[in-house]
């Protein structure tokens, strides 16, 4: 059939199983957001506030669903706003479409009215990039970007379509969702020599990465765990592949890992990592890192073997795959003595926080007793990420979403609006700094629009109390330009903004708060006031070993 390129746009969204889109009209991309309002009813748009929201959205959609998240934005300054958005997918590997329209074919390179060569700023942060200027190929180069965004490791592929192409016309023809062909790999000798490592150990560690999560490889996670009977770490990205209650789990790992975790992995003698990439905030000091350990290393991306830590063996190719393949191989490890150690380091080193006074540990543990650990928890970027991490027990996958390998302050509402549409069955809650909650805070305002039930806790120390750490901690209480404390007031602001308001003072206040929130099923906000110099422990200092992680009580024995 005979359709624009504009009609051709949606009906690929349509043939790729798309039902919410995300985005912010303009001029170049009138004559999309046109065909959309014709297919109002088969594909939902999301008007956020602004462009990095939408971006953020779609992300947080992808994280929460597995799907492709899809993001709109015209030309210029509208494409431009995306552009930490679709950072933050690529750091973290989230699959993500992001359709920008730019200017008519003949205006291009002429310096137009809002035109950016967008393909361009974006090629270090995609997994591919088009720019569309015959009608006659759109349709099979957004095919393609759904595929290459889903294969593989997951990643953004940004398209730019001129505004000429989205009028023009030519013949469509419907086509299934393929996916690009996966080269076959023989595998079988590198599974040999992991088996005879894992065999040959007695202190193995299993470091859990975000790979394990994307590859929805969590049952076979816990099998192989289980088979070579060690204990198990993650990172922030690798939260609830393996069950946070299990007693095998001893935290996160790296610079804000648990003791045990950064102690256990100094210790063992095979460190097998699972869909991860040994990623500078794990590792701190690379060439102390696990320096008694031969490393086993599985992960689907061949760039990331042997980049940052070497390997004595390594698997490349879907983490499903090959542990189902290892599971079915592996005979049942027995490591008492190893195990033992380990379960007394968990008692000599818990995580802990001090329980006199409201503080952000104490209401993430509230959150987690009340939703039952079954909530879509969101973050922003600092010590409230941290302290989610430890406090909230992740049992599954996609549950915690946040900006791991960018570090995006203003990720988490945008997030959290995307992961509620996409998941309605689930609570969504978004925790944030208020440093952090600053920079897009006006996505309440498209929560309130279309009435999206998310919870939006803002950890309020009236500081930067991530920077403010580094400050006490290494720069000589020298606090420049992170004292926030001003007149801001974060309950008004959410409620000309159409939402719901609750303010935390104390820490009977946190359950009512939480439970009412839950029950307005509304956009809610509770703004949560803590002390500005709470800190985040254990801590590695950057570049530092993680066998040289310490808590509050080190340096209180230190400084004594």
């Amino acid at each position: 059939m005979l359709l624009t390129g504009a009609e051709i746009v949606v009906e690929c969204l349509k043939e790729q199983g798309v039902d919410t889109v995300f985005g912010y009209p303009g001029g170049t991309i009138l004559n999309v957001y046109d065909a959309l309002y014709q297919h109002s009813n088969e594909i939902k748009h999301i008007l956020t506030s602004h462009e990095q929201g939408a971006a953020h959205a779609a992300d947080g959609y992808a994280r929460a669903t597995g799907r492709v998240g899809v993001c709109l934005a015209t030309s210029g300054p509208g494409a431009t706003n995306l552009v930490t958005g679709i950072a933050t997918a690529y750091m973290d590997s989230v699959p993500m479409v992001a359709i920008t329209c730019n200017v008519n074919l003949p205006a291009l390179g002429k310096d137009s009215f809002q035109e950016v060569d967008i393909a361009g700023v974006t090629m270090p942060i995609t997994k591919h990039g088009y720019i569309v200027k015959d009608v006659n190929i759109l349709a099979d180069t957004l095919r393609k970007a759904f595929a290459i965004a889903r294969s593989g490791r997951p990643g953004p592929v940004l398209v730019d379509i001129t505004k000429d192409v989205t009028a023009n016309q030519c013949e469509y023809t419907a086509k299934e969702p393929e996916k690009l062909p996966v080269p076959k790999r023989d595998n079988s000798a590198a599974l040999e020599e992991a088996l005879r490592l894992i065999e040959a150990s007695e202190k193995p560690f299993v470091y859990v990465g975000g790979g394990a999560v994307i590859s929805g490889a969590y049952r076979e996670v816990r099998e192989f765990a289980a088979k070579v009977d060690a204990p198990v770490c993650d990172t922030l990205m690798g939260k609830g592949a393996f069950d946070g209650h299990d007693p095998h789990y001893t935290g996160m790992i790296g610079m804000h890992g648990t003791k045990t975790s950064n102690f256990g992995v100094s210790e063992c003698d095979l460190l097998i990592a699972l869909g991860a990439r040994f990623s500078d905030r794990v590792v701190g000091n690379p060439a102390r890192f696990a320096e008694n350990a031969k490393v086993l290393h599985i992960d689907i991306d061949a760039a990331e073997i042997n980049k940052n830590i070497r390997t004595d063996v390594s698997i490349v190719g879907d983490l499903k795959e090959v542990l189902t393949l290892l599971n079915q191989r592996l005979a049942q490890q027995r490591h008492d003595e190893w195990i033992g150690h380990i379960m007394e380091m968990k008692e000599k080193y818990p995580l802990s926080y001090d329980h006199s006074a409201l503080s952000c540990p104490y209401i993430i543990e509230e959150i987690d007793r009340i939703t039952g650990g079954d909530a879509v928890i969101t973050t922003d970027v600092g010590q409230h990420q941290m302290w989610a991490a430890q406090f909230y027990q992740y049992s599954m996958p996609r549950t915690l979403l946040t900006s791991g390998g960018l570090g995006t302050m203003g990720y988490g509402l945008g997030a959290c609006i995307g992961a509620k549409v996409g998941r309605p069955d689930k609570i969504c809650i978004n925790i944030a700094g208020d440093g952090c909650f600053r920079m897009n805070m006006n996505e309440l305002a498209t929560a309130s629009r279309y009435q999206i039930p998310i919870i939006q806790v803002v950890i309020n120390n009236h500081v930067l109390g991530m920077v403010r750490q580094w400050q006490t901690l290494f720069y000589g209480k020298r606090y420049s330009q992170t004292v926030l404390n001003d007149s801001v007031d974060f309950c008004k602001v959410a409620e000309g903004l159409g939402c719901e308001a609750i303010r935390v003072t104390r820490m009977e206040d946190v359950a009512p708060a939480v439970e009412r929130a839950i029950a307005l099923k509304k956009p809610v906000l509770l703004d949560c006031i803590i002390p500005e110099d709470d800190k985040v422990f254990p801590m590695v200092p950057a570049g530092a070993p993680i066998s040289e992680a310490f808590d509050a009580g080190d340096l209180e024995k230190a400084e004594g």
